[in-house]
């Protein structure tokens, strides 16, 4: 049985830091079905989240691994409590702090992809991307 190979607590470590399950496989040298049973046995559950809100368009497959998508799905992740990093972090806010700052907003048109506009001030994406995750990135009032 491969869950008798992955400790626990470390599995537990690492999947409360977000680690993939790939990633804590390739730890344990355990195959990746190996580390989901092991974590529905221990009750963890991944975090699913939708895109939806930040990522509002039907995207083509084309266009799917270009920068401004991927710059909105990891905004998107940590603007529902979910970690990335910090590299990849700071690329989106880098990017979407430019347009904000320009006065440009994303858009998306399936011919041409992704493309930045002026943006619409009663309905500003970008401005919304941010505020979503300044929320989510301040200090718990609670601490």
């Amino acid at each position: 049985m491969a869950d008798r190979k992955i400790d626990p607590l470390v599995l537990r470590r690492m999947f409360e830091e977000g680690k993939t399950y790939r990633e804590i496989a390739t730890y344990f040298n355990v195959t990746i079905s190996g580390v989901q049973q092991a974590a529905e046995k221990m009750g963890l559950r991944r975090q699913t989240v939708s895109h939806k809100k930040y990522i509002p368009w039907t995207v083509d497959v084309e266009h799917r691994q270009t920068g401004p998508i991927t710059n909105l799905r990891n905004l998107s992740k940590v603007a529902q409590g979910q970690q990335v990093p910090l590299a990849k972090l700071n690329t989106g806010l880098r990017w979407a702090t430019r347009l904000y700052e320009d006065g440009l907003d994303i858009d998306y048109d399936r011919t041409i992809g992704f493309y930045e506009r002026p943006a619409n001030e009663d309905n500003w994406h970008i401005k919304m991307v941010l505020k979503d995750v300044g929320e989510a990135l301040k200090p718990s009032q609670s601490q």
